[in-house]
């Protein structure tokens, strides 16, 4: 992104008392302006479209609204997105060998699995077995400990972005104390890792954690990743902290109480339109430049 679109993004999220309102919708339409440039000059130095497959198992409605999301992304940036949509009762070895397929089809240059899949399913063997070169959803143990360790490799899909959104909007993180509520394996523990290597201070807190409100009251940046509406209140909140919501539930409610706990906050992102965008967004980044590695395309300079 040129510094001057930047400039004008950080201008436009700007409020009347000084806040700053982390628009990830907004952020993310100027990043896909720059994917869309990529993946043209992919199709036109190599006469072929980067695929993204997803592989949905059953047919739980919040996944399939996202699978469609996530389709529409790719169209808007000249991916082809390829929708495997495999029945409830698929087995663990099925859905291994649809995912070895895939792994071997050199067109597709990621590979989503859609979480959550079926309880009877081996779900990590089955992250695990995606490739590493097209796990543009970082979700395999192998992709996470290659980015815990600031290896080569693609970070889970909701923390790259909200790593993304801290930094395009200029919020410092080095030094800064951030708690993360929740450690899930796919956001509460790879987000405190990035956090980590961006040379924040660290806390990551779960149900075991002893007076939560204290421990949030001393944090720089909070991440809410816990999918509990509004358990994080304002009076926990440190006046002029950045609060991070990657929490959604019904009627548009994120994890922390943002209409009382924005007006002690120097910077938030709001529900819906912070965190959400620029998880498809990272996606759709993280895959683009799988198909440029595959395909044998360097990137622009």
């Amino acid at each position: 992104m040129t510094d001057e679109r930047r400039a004008a993004l950080r201008k436009a999220a700007e409020t009347e008392d000084g806040k700053l309102i982390l628009n990830g919708k907004a952020l993310a339409a100027c990043i896909e302006d720059e994917l869309r440039e990529r993946v043209d000059r992919i199709v036109s130095l190599t006469g072929r479209t980067p695929v993204l497959a997803t592989v949905i198992v059953g047919n739980d409605p919040a996944s399939v609204t996202y699978v469609n999301m996530k389709g529409k992304a790719c169209r808007r940036i000249g991916l082809e997105p390829r929708k495997i949509a495999l029945p409830a009762e698929t087995t663990t070895d099925g859905l291994l060998g649809v995912i070895d397929s895939l792994n071997e089809d050199r067109d597709v240059c990621g590979i989503l699995l859609q979480h959550p899949v079926p309880k009877h399913i081996d779900e990590p063997a089955c992250f695990n077995a995606i490739s590493p070169e097209k796990d543009v959803d970082g979700v395999s143990a192998l992709s996470f400990g290659k980015v815990s360790l600031g290896e080569d490799g693609f970070s889970s899909a909701t923390p790259g972005g909200i790593i993304r959104v801290l930094k395009e909007y200029g919020i410092g993180i080095a030094g800064k104390e951030a708690v993360v509520i929740g450690r899930s394996r796919i956001l509460g523990r790879p987000l405190a890792l990035l956090l980590l290597r961006e040379n924040a201070t660290v806390t990551v807190t779960h149900r075991k954690t002893r007076d939560l409100p204290e421990v949030v009251r001393r944090a720089d940046i909070v991440a809410a990743c816990v999918g509990e509406p509004e358990l994080i209140k304002a009076d926990w909140i440190k006046e002029g902290a950045v609060l991070i919501d990657a929490g959604y539930n019904p009627g548009n409610v994120g994890d922390i109480d943002m209409k009382n706990a924005a007006l002690k906050a120097s910077a938030y992102t709001p529900v819906p339109g912070g965190v959400g965008p620029m998880t498809i967004c990272t996606l759709m980044e993280q895959t683009v430049s799988a198909a440029e590695k595959l395909f044998g395309v360097p990137a622009e300079r």
